[in-house]
């Protein structure tokens, strides 16, 4: 009796184990769930961690919560003046609302991209035709980039997906058309290149007439301020030799004569001819000055 009602308990432990296996599931933060009874969708939005369900009668299906890359196929578009360019791109996506995800594709991810990938050419193919080569190329690359991405992310909204981007990787141009644009592109860029260096010539030119201008300035006011502080130094100078003058007149005759001598025999080969009873040999003979 004791053996059937220790198994009894083991069985019932076993299916109640069994029972909580399947009634339990676990979300991580990468994942997007939806939980379905009998097919219809019940519960979706689950917060990541661990959440019940009744066995047989509930399912969850989970997606990848992650943004997601679809590379588009290699599509030739035609520009305003009807030539051919092969655009390559590619799309990141990335599931909205899980449950509208799954009642519109099914929760396949190809089916999405079979969807997301004609939404996108389309989008490119309206906006290549409105612009010409050169546009598609250089000028308005970014802007046909931001209104595709808008537009798909506006048509696959009902698919329960959110657009981040559309990137063109590159754009390829046939033959000849290709050797035309970049040979316009190249004078294009030789243009603007030679208007900026005609711009820097000019602002170059000015700024050195500018320079020369304010040098003559500057130069012509430093003369002019040089000559007066040597006219005012000269001034007075001439007034301390008056006033240095008029106060021994006599000394101021001997130190001038002095000085006269010092700078006439400088050198002992210097030899000067003239009369000793001149003016200039006035206090050799007395230094007083008086001739004898």
């Amino acid at each position: 009796m004791n053996q059937n009602k220790s198994l009894g308990i083991i069985i019932l432990l076993g299916a109640v184990l069994f029972i909580g296996m399947f009634s339990i599931f676990t979300v991580n933060e990468r994942e997007k769930a939806i939980l379905l009874r009998l097919g219809e969708i019940q519960k979706s939005n689950f917060e990541p961690g661990i959440h019940f369900k009744i066995p047989i009668i509930n399912k969850v299906r989970k997606f990848d919560g992650r943004i997601l890359t679809m590379d588009v196929a290699p599509e030739s578009f035609l520009t305003v003046e009807k030539k051919n360019v092969v655009v390559d791109a590619f799309v990141k996506w990335r599931i909205a609302d899980e449950s509208k995800f799954f009642t519109a594709m099914g929760g396949s991810v190809n089916r999405t991209n079979t969807r997301l990938s004609q939404i996108v050419k389309d989008s490119l193919r309206e906006e290549f035709a409105r612009r010409t080569i050169q546009e598609v190329i250089s000028g308005e690359r970014a802007e046909i980039m931001n209104v595709a991405t808008l537009t798909a992310d506006i048509k696959s909204q009902e698919f329960g997906i959110k657009v981040i981007d559309v990137r063109i990787k590159r754009i390829d141009l046939k033959g000849e058309i290709s050797a035309s644009v970049y040979d316009r592109m190249e004078a294009e860029r030789a243009r603007v290149a030679a208007d900026f260096r005609a711009k820097g010539a000019e602002i170059a030119e000015k700024t050195r007439a500018d320079a020369d201008k304010q040098r003559t300035v500057l130069l012509a006011e430093a003369y002019r301020e040089a000559e007066q502080l040597r006219g005012q130094g000269d001034a007075t100078a001439a007034d301390i030799y008056a006033k240095a003058y008029n106060q021994d007149a006599e000394f101021y005759a001997f130190y001038r004569s002095l000085l006269a001598y010092k700078k006439s025999f400088k050198n002992k080969q210097d030899i000067l001819v003239i009369k000793p009873d001149t003016e200039f040999f006035r206090y050799f003979g007395d230094q007083d000055g008086v001739k004898q």
